[in-house]
């Protein structure tokens, strides 16, 4: 198996959780906020799912950034993409957002330009970290 695609499955199995668990405290606290708040046995499952299968994929896909023989437009490019085509169908097939074209547009302006701004403060976090650590090498 390619030592990409393991590390994509190894990160995703091991972070995946976090997502159920991250849910779980969100509606713990606003069950006990929000008055007569309910969810169906389908929506809690939906939404398990759903939050397990974004995390995987968000801890999977950062192996993107790992494969150093790619351009770094490359890879990010795919990182992007597989992150805005999952939470873009899971929000629509779970419909917490409506499948409408305006709604979409905003979505995707939303998603962008926090993806780039997260994007951007790793890249020179990293960058500053890599400058002091070849100085002390140095």
């Amino acid at each position: 198996m390619n030592k990409y695609l393991k590390t994509f499955l190894h990160r995703g199995l091991i972070f995946g959780g976090f997502g159920p668990v991250v849910m779980a405290i969100v509606l713990f606290i606003i069950s006990k906020t929000v008055d007569n708040f309910s969810l169906s046995g389908n929506q809690v499952l939906l939404g398990t799912i759903s939050v397990y299968l974004l995390a995987f994929l968000q801890a999977g896909a950062t192996v993107f950034n790992q494969i150093e023989h790619w351009p770094i437009t490359k890879s990010l490019l795919c990182h992007f993409v597989t992150i805005y085509l999952a939470y873009a169908l899971c929000y629509v097939l779970n419909s917490w957002i409506p499948f409408e074209p305006l709604v979409l547009v905003i979505f995707t302006a939303i998603f962008v330009i926090t993806y780039f701004i997260i994007w951007i403060s790793v890249y020179f976090s990293v960058k500053a970290f890599s400058k002091k650590a070849n100085q002390k090498l140095n």
